[in-house]
């Protein structure tokens, strides 16, 4: 996959010493935002990679673009998410992080092919992006009840909200996509997926 002289691909243990730089894009991100992110550490980044869960961007083979991985909840791995999407600031506005998340997607779907796919975010361009490859809004609780994922969200500082609600409200949207509607799925894929990769 290339968008001029950048590459998208399945991150691999060379690609382990850009950890450290992968958390501090996020955490920059997200303070530059103003909204809740769930906080990595890099060996958290460094186990993902040298798992196959994740994709990168790289530019010319080595400056850091973009970056996304794969995290699996609940019993035989019934909920997979796509975590931790990221596209460095210099990278930003071309289309980058829809190329991201389609290879990121479609790694979930042959490593977890029978698992349903969801997110959370307060981002109008990932909830985007998920609607295309067709994911759709549901409410908090059709998510998995994993508590280790929710766990994750504590470094968020809306974090109160989940807690006072009992899991049931956030500020982030909640996107699923189930594999067993298939015809609804596999309509839609068909023609957004090729503008995604336009």
């Amino acid at each position: 996959m290339n968008i001029n002289n950048i590459i998208i691909q399945k991150a691999e243990t060379k690609h382990l010493h850009y950890a450290t730089e992968i958390c501090r894009v996020i955490e920059e991100s997200a303070r530059i935002r103003g909204t809740g992110i769930a906080k990595r550490e890099p060996e958290y980044i460094r186990q993902k990679i040298s798992q196959g869960k994740a994709v990168i961007a790289l530019e010319d083979g080595h400056r850091f673009a973009g970056f996304c991985y794969i995290e699996s909840w609940g019993m035989n791995k019934k909920f997979v998410a796509n975590s931790g999407l990221i596209v460095a600031g210099d990278f930003r506005g071309r289309g980058i992080g829809k190329k991201i998340k389609k290879a990121i997607f479609q790694l979930s779907r042959e490593t977890f092919p029978d698992a349903k796919l969801f997110g959370i975010t307060t981002s109008p361009a990932v909830m985007k992006i998920n609607y295309a490859l067709g994911y759709r809004p549901v409410t908090i609780n059709q998510l998995t009840d994993d508590i280790e994922f929710w766990k994750g969200c504590k470094s968020c500082p809306n974090y109160d909200i989940l807690e006072r609600t009992n899991r049931t409200h956030c500020l982030c949207t909640a996107m699923l996509y189930d594999p067993d509607d298939q015809i609804q799925i596999e309509n839609h894929a068909n023609g957004s997926l090729d503008k995604l990769s336009a």
